[in-house]
């Protein structure tokens, strides 16, 4: 899969149990069939905030794990919930309480498994160091965050009144896929292609990879209702479209669109 989503906690009542995230299966679907590995799209600057922020994220797993069953309570605390912002925050307690606006940003760097959290980390390491490097370390956190708001207000904006948490890099990681899409389309993707039981390694091009992605999230967050719990399909909208407006106003002037430039075509060789 390109990137494994947001996620909505399916049941904000239940703060514990073995069957912690009541979510729709996010290990499914067209996209499990496309795994990238890497690019071949260089940097000349060392992605020290996409470095930091992975840290931040596999750093907030295992403070998560650590807490055994008191997880669900804090991710239900730390998690970004769309009603909060109406007045409904939850607050338990014995537990320190966080305002439903700073739940934005927590939210960014919370996951609700190792998966979620793998193949967030993936991506973000993949696509991140170019745009961190095309944007400029102070304008790429602006940038990442940005696109993190937008993604949760995405959610509020389709179901306001809803008490489902949400947690996630993905919304942030979607506006960095918005400005590869951008800067970098022709750059070749190395993905591996799993038919049945077998991975083929293979070049794609970033436009059709992300492309097809954003497509695909495009058309599920229509036709799922919006208060169905699982994957937050709107802020992957929402960030990948913030990601788009804000490229333009925030990209180094050298760096141009639709680049490598000594590339032909979105699946011709060089």
């Amino acid at each position: 899969m390109l990137h494994e989503p947001c996620h909505r906690r399916g049941n904000s009542a239940s703060l514990s149990g073995p069957n912690r995230y009541n979510s729709r299966s996010t290990g499914k679907g067209p996209l499990q069939a496309v795994i990238p590995i890497s690019d071949d799209n260089p940097t000349t600057r060392p992605a020290i905030v996409t470095w930091a922020i992975v840290g931040l994220c596999v750093a907030a797993y295992f403070w998560e794990v650590s807490l055994g069953k008191e997880m669900d309570a804090a991710l239900l605390l730390l998690g970004f919930t769309p009603a909060s912002l109406g007045g409904q925050h939850p607050a338990l307690p014995g537990y320190i309480h966080v305002p439903a606006w700073g739940t934005i940003f927590t939210s960014m760097f919370l996951h609700g498994g190792l998966l979620h959290l793998g193949g967030n980390m993936l991506y973000l390491w993949i696509f991140g160091n170019n745009i961190e490097d095309a944007l400029g370390h102070a304008r790429y956190i602006l940038f990442y965050l940005a696109c993190g708001v937008v993604a949760a207000l995405s959610m509020w904006a389709v179901d306001p009144g809803s008490n489902v948490p949400v947690v996630g890099a993905s919304g942030a990681i979607s506006g960095v896929l918005a400005a590869y899409l951008l800067l970098y389309p022709r750059a070749r993707v190395h993905t591996l292609l799993t038919l049945g039981i077998i991975l083929y390694p293979v070049w794609i091009r970033a436009a059709w990879v992300i492309g097809f992605w954003f497509v695909l999230q495009l058309v599920t967050a229509a036709l799922t209702p919006a208060s169905q719990p699982g994957v937050a399909w709107w802020a992957h909208v929402g960030g990948f479209v913030c990601g788009l407006a804000l490229t333009p106003l925030l990209k180094s002037d050298e760096v141009r669109y639709f680049g490598p430039h000594d590339f032909r075509g979105p699946w011709g060789l060089r």
